[in-house]
């Protein structure tokens, strides 16, 4: 399809990282947009740009229904985030939710193109060395994040089968750029303090992804009526190591501690099962400063092929690391956060 002025894109999750900028990108392609937004949202950015609002929440079906009238795209970005807690939860939201939006948006008969925000975390807790869609997700998971992700995905890939849902189901890895409102910030407040430790190898790859180059392979996905019912792993061009990672990032915000030594993988993770089972057995609702899902994150190497996108989307990432990140460290400054 190709989108013009008489197309609607509901948006879900626009007052987050990667939702806003959806919602910014159709604004410049002159597309009307609605957005659905819970009533404790911060819509101040929307409201300036003149969004369509729904106020409701993706666990009530009407709300729903409200939202999704009459579109003919969807982006859901929406989702319950995070490394601890119920995993019922998360269910509610990733998969219940988005069960709640799939069965309104097929009721309406209006829609073209759905596309699914998933995560590259969806894939085995393991080293990643150029792994591709061909590689199931892991079902069992090892938080609540991850394991409804996959089941989220799997609930849209049912509806392309058995409904004929015209969905794409994308899978980033870590998303940053400016309005990242959650993993930065705490990120760069731990940097400065320093706080923060290597696990192993500082030479294992991130999977980065700058959010701009995702909502392009978005945009792409949109557009091709030809690739319904496919999955796509999305990341920059080039990927960074740990080192890097955290060394561009202090060096951007002016920190003079970035860390040194690393901690052996041994210790970090006969630390992670001692706090994780600690946490559990007190009730803790947050994670401990060191988890199975934060050594994912800061240990494994974490190298996704992204070939199918590039040519089956025509996906071409145009900005790389360095570039994205000062434009997101520049934010955060403009922002008073640094």
């Amino acid at each position: 399809m190709q989108l013009t002025s008489d197309d609607l894109i509901l948006v879900t999750g626009a007052t987050g990282l990667v939702g806003s900028h959806v919602v910014e990108r159709a604004r410049h392609l002159g597309v009307p947009v609605r957005v659905l937004v819970r009533e404790s949202s911060d819509t101040s950015l929307l409201d300036e740009w003149g969004v369509e609002k729904v106020v409701g929440s993706m666990s009530i079906p009407d709300d729903m229904k409200k939202a999704a009238e009459g579109v003919t795209v969807v982006v859901h970005c929406a989702a319950k985030v995070g490394d601890w807690g119920p995993v019922e939860d998360y269910r509610k939201v990733n998969v219940g939710g988005t069960e709640n939006l799939l069965n309104a948006v097929e009721q309406n008969g209006t829609l073209k193109s759905y596309i699914q925000i998933s995560s590259l975390g969806v894939y085995e807790a393991r080293d990643h060395y150029g792994t591709d869609e061909s590689e199931p997700p892991n079902v069992s998971g090892i938080d609540g994040y991850t394991l409804t992700k996959a089941e989220s995905e799997k609930l849209v890939l049912q509806h392309v089968r058995d409904n004929q849902l015209p969905a794409t189901v994308i899978r980033p890895g870590f998303i940053y750029g400016p309005r990242d409102r959650t993993v930065l910030p705490r990120l760069l407040e731990k940097l400065q303090g320093g706080q923060v430790k290597y696990l192993g190898s500082t030479d294992k790859l991130m999977n980065n992804t700058y959010v701009k180059n995702l909502v392009d392979a978005i945009y792409l996905a949109i557009e091709r009526d030809d690739l319904r019912g496919e999955i796509f792993n999305i990341r920059d061009d080039r990927l960074v190591s740990k080192r890097e990672f955290m060394e561009t990032i202090c060096e951007l915000a002016g920190y003079e501690n970035p860390p040194l030594k690393p901690v052996p993988m041994g210790v970090a993770k006969g630390l992670a099962k001692f706090l994780e089972g600690l946490y559990r057995l007190l009730g803790k609702d947050h994670a401990p400063i060191l988890s199975s899902a934060r050594i994912k994150f800061l240990a494994l190497n974490l190298d996704y092929c992204i070939d199918k996108a590039k040519r089956e989307l025509k996906y071409d990432p145009q900005v790389d690391f360095k570039e994205g990140m000062k434009e997101t460290i520049d934010w955060f400054r403009g922002q008073g956060m640094i």
